[in-house]
Formats: C-alpha cells, structure tokens, sequence
C-alpha cells in the first residue's frame, strides 16, 4: 500500500480513507471564489477528480487528507457559485456507512438556496434511499453543511474526499 492506494487484482486502486470536507469563498471572479471555497475547505492543494457517489468497502474516516500537493483526489462534490447580493447559497454532502465492512456505502451531495439544516435533511434522505434501493443496511450517516449570503462573487463547496 502506498499513500493510502492499495492494488486490487490488475484492475483497480483500492481507496482506503475519506474525509468530509466543506468550504466558502469570495473572490474576484467566480473561479476565483471556487478557488476560495477550496482552499477554505482544505482541498485547494490536490487536483481534484469527480467522482460519482460510491463510498468504497471498508474506508475509515480520517481527520485530514494525507496526500502530497498536486496529487489526484478522488471527490464527490455539491458546489454553487453567484454574484446575486443577498441570495443565500449551500453546499452539503452525506457519506452512508454500510452495516457490514465489506459492502459499500453511498455519498450524496447538495447544492442550491436551502438552509444548511434542510440540506442536511435532504442529503440524509437522498443516502438512505440510495442505500434502501441497492439493499444495504445502514451503520452511519455522516455530514457537512456550508451555507453563506452572497456578497460579490460567492462560491460554497462541500465534499467527501477518497484516498
């Protein structure tokens, strides 16, 4: 195993860890603002790889990304940006652990005008779902939330980061 990457067979790089991530940012531009939301959620430094929303068998949660600058993160990601003054925008993100270690969860993102409190909710319902139709019990259901009041160009940005 090497950086948290372990090879599975001749196909596939198993991820071993995530972490929940959330961040919001202002900038001069709207990229700029992105950038921010990254930086302030503590993945600015990695290249980041969208991902779609399967948490892998038997991942624990760490407390911080353990990977070099520049190296590819794995990322389910909600994010938003405006510039429209006073209009609320957020971000949030719910990781499903399974019951059972060897089977998968499911990661389900949020981003839009909702309180950080209904996006919780959503998100939550949005995984149990997901974790109901592929017929997965459920141990956990972690969150994040970010929400802020748009003031010039504006992004929030939250994440479950694989590595």
């Amino acid at each position: 195993m090497k950086g948290g990457l372990e090879l599975k067979g001749d196909y596939l790089l198993a991820l071993r860890h995530f972490v929940l991530v959330a961040g919001r940012g202002r900038g001069r531009t709207s990229l700029n603002a992105f950038d921010a939301a990254l930086f302030d959620a503590g993945v600015a430094q990695f290249n980041l790889v969208k991902i779609s929303s399967i948490l892998p068998p038997a991942v624990a949660e760490r407390a911080q990304i353990e990977l070099p600058p520049g190296a590819l993160l794995p990322i389910a990601y909600g994010s938003i940006s405006s510039s429209e003054t006073g209009l609320r925008i957020t971000a949030a993100v719910a990781a499903a652990l399974p019951q059972h270690q060897d089977d998968h969860g499911v990661i389900m993102e949020y981003s839009g005008d909702a309180a950080p409190d209904e996006a919780r909710e959503l998100v939550i319902a949005m995984a149990e779902e997901a974790m109901r139709l592929r017929g997965l019990a459920i141990k956990e259901i972690k969150t994040k939330a970010v929400s802020t009041e748009v003031s010039g160009p504006t992004a929030v940005f939250a994440g479950v980061a694989l590595f």
